[in-house]
């Protein structure tokens, strides 16, 4: 099949396998990530509810963390059903372009979480180094400025992703060694050469992955130096206590990344369906722990979610 052009092939769908070498599996391995998926939707349902309805969360830290939680909705949704879909009924075929789509989209929205993240990172860094002009420095107006601008720098810089698998020709096979549509999964069934996706998906990693990660750690450097100035331990342990939720969602989100980049690029040896399991989970994890990690450690979420359950019964 053609887009038109008769030097360019295209297949007209494409078929994910879910975890290759674990075909057996699939239907038990499919459970837990259900209960992830569930987990997930209602937690950041939840998380958005409460900032919504409680006036002492209408602020900064409380506006981006229901920044992620749309995030990880929207990611949760763009993944996992499809996932679900070829583990339990084997129903791994996705039209061409839909498979384009999703993964143009999970490149995207993974992005946004870490731009994400690294605005939550600012805004602890001004809440511990500068808290007397907190809420003069991250005013509403500058909170839509830092949203707007995250979003531009995330969905942007992958816009030539589907541009790049859609000139390639896929004259070999339509099989795709993964649980979804990812980057390069898709650009290797090609038969023409990828040289230039992987520049460029090299480039939009480091781009987006690695800038983000050194802000982050630079933030936290200036936390810590300014957290260890003060007098008090119980300042201190005061201080360090409000970022344990988001040194919590920054671990989950770039350590399976960081594990599954260590994987593809050194273990050559390291059976597929182990690559493809860190990478799920790297999808998977942050959407179900981060509202968990942030109802348990913020007092209102917790009293408005225990006060809405009392209600029910």
């Amino acid at each position: 099949m053609t887009d038109g052009n008769s030097s360019v092939v295209h297949p007209s769908v494409f078929i994910l396998v879910g975890i290759p070498g674990l075909e057996s599996f699939h239907v038990w391995i499919a459970i837990p990530y259900c209960l992830m998926y569930i987990i997930a939707l209602v937690g950041n349902c939840l998380i958005l509810y409460c900032v919504k309805v409680e006036p002492s969360l209408h602020q900064a830290m409380y506006f981006f963390l229901c920044m992620l939680s749309l995030v990880d909705l929207a990611l949760s949704n763009t993944t996992i059903p499809k996932m679900l879909g070829t583990l339990w009924f084997n129903s791994g075929e996705i039209h061409f372009e839909a498979c384009i789509t999703q993964m143009y989209f999970i490149h995207t929205l993974a992005g946004l979480e870490s731009a994400t993240l690294l605005a939550m990172s600012y805004d602890r860094y001004i809440a511990i180094c500068n808290p007397l002009r907190y809420t003069a420095i991250l005013t509403n107006s500058v909170i839509v400025k830092i949203a707007l601008a995250a979003s531009i720098r995330s969905f942007i810089p992958t816009l030539p992703l589907p541009y790049l698998l859609t000139r390639l020709s896929y004259c070999q096979s339509n099989t795709v060694n993964h649980a979804y549509c990812e980057h390069m999964a898709v650009a290797r069934l090609s038969c023409t050469d990828i040289s230039i996706n992987i520049f460029y998906g090299l480039v939009v990693a480091l781009f987006i992955g690695l800038v983000d990660v050194i802000l982050i750690l630079l933030s936290y450097f200036l936390i810590l130096r300014a957290v260890f100035q003060l007098s008090s331990r119980d300042a201190r342990i005061k201080a360090f206590s409000t970022c344990g939720a988001h040194v919590c969602a920054v671990l989950v989100f770039y350590v399976p990344d960081i594990l599954s980049i260590i994987v593809y690029r050194v273990g050559k040896s390291v059976p597929p369906h182990i690559h493809i399991l860190i990478v799920n989970l790297y999808m998977m994890a942050p959407p179900m722990i981060n509202p968990i990690v942030y109802g348990v450690k913020t007092k209102q979420i917790r009293e408005r979610v225990l006060k809405m359950f009392r209600r029910w019964n």
